[in-house]
């Protein structure tokens, strides 16, 4: 339990990736962490709010608020809960967005607000990731003091091999409990 007391909010953008991602949320909640997830709508379709719910113990937040009941999600004051922000799988669309403060939607108006540690984790296909303008965008992003987890070279969702496969969860892990250690 090594975690217990840390704030961590993972936000999850449209890749295949996304599917990795439960397995993050119990190791962060094994240790102890507290874990809020956010998704973008089109993340939905890669891996379900009931799953990521379950298993972080908090309902998932994609939307401002609840078309059914109004209530409002508060991202000034998630963005100051957290200890730490996980942007995992990160999309081009959701990069580009980020890198240029467009915040059209919950995950990107959470980020601006973030007044924690982020760390981003590019998900696509070999020549999206090195496409320049993608090349730029993480750029931008480490400029503003974010930190890359770089994607791995392998088999791609596509069948095409090379960089751009999201790193392991429990590479992740290892990664994001090294630094909310420190954050004692």
């Amino acid at each position: 339990m090594e975690l217990k007391g840390k704030n961590v909010v993972i936000a999850i953008t449209g890749s295949i990736a996304a599917y990795k991602i439960p397995l993050l949320v119990r190791l962060l909640k094994k240790e102890g962490a507290d874990v809020q997830v956010v998704m973008t709508p089109v993340a939905r379709d890669f891996v379900t709010p009931l799953t990521l719910s379950t298993l972080s113990g908090r309902p998932v937040i994609s939307q401002p608020f609840d078309a059914l009941t109004g209530q409002w999600s508060n991202h000034v004051e998630l963005g100051r809960w957290a200890h730490l922000m996980l942007f995992a799988p990160l999309s081009a669309a959701s990069m580009g967005k980020m890198a240029n403060a467009i915040a059209d939607n919950f995950l990107t108006t959470l980020y601006i607000a973030a007044k924690c540690p982020v760390y981003f984790a590019p998900a696509m296909d070999l020549d999206m990731y090195k496409h320049p303008a993608n090349q730029k965008n993480i750029e931008t992003l480490q400029s503003y003091g974010n930190t890359l987890i770089q994607p791995q070279e392998g088999e791609l969702a596509s069948g095409l091999c090379g960089a751009g496969r999201m790193e392991e969860p429990e590479v992740i892990f290892d990664i994001l409990k090294e630094t909310l250690k420190k954050k004692t």
